[in-house]
């Protein structure tokens, strides 16, 4: 019987070619692609498993904010993050051309281009954070101070 080859991710071909450690983690999303679902699936605490979305603002700049799947952004929050009168999350449709990545599959990891990615507060105080590994149906967990390094992020309070 032949052995079945792990399905490899460019996200995490990155964190290999960075030298960061980390686990792969394969859901089936056919169960539910929400991420609380996701969390379940995995035996995770929803608070440690970060979904990524991505807004604009009222300046046309794009940014990306990372916060735990069971929690809502603030919209009032993000912008006063990154110094916008206000912010909008970007249509669905946008998602690809902008990020290289479909809805549920989108990564603070290698996107098209570099945006600021801020991370709700929580990320400082978690041993570790699951992220997409940039594919629906697979997850990486690492360490969340190399994760905010590799991606030049940093973190606010930015939940309601």
């Amino acid at each position: 019987m032949a052995k079945q080859k792990e399905e490899k991710t460019n996200v995490m071909r990155v964190l290999e070619q960075k030298n960061i450690p980390y686990t792969p983690h394969a859901y089936d999303p056919d169960a539910g692609l929400d991420g609380v679902s996701v969390a379940r699936q995995l035996g995770q605490d929803p608070e440690t498993v970060f979904k990524t979305l991505v807004a604009r603002g009222a300046s046309g700049g794009v940014y990306v904010f990372d916060i735990p799947v069971g929690d809502s952004l603030d919209l009032k929050k993000a912008a006063k993050a990154v110094g916008e009168k206000s912010i909008a999350m970007v249509a669905q449709k946008e998602l690809l051309p902008l990020t290289g990545y479909v809805h549920g599959g989108c990564s603070p990891v290698r996107m098209k281009k570099q945006y600021p990615i801020i991370f709700h507060e929580t990320a400082e105080i978690i041993d570790t954070i699951l992220v997409s590994a940039g594919k629906i149906g697979f997850q990486v967990e690492l360490n969340p101070a190399a994760l905010m390094e590799l991606a030049g992020a940093s973190t606010a309070d930015l939940t309601v």
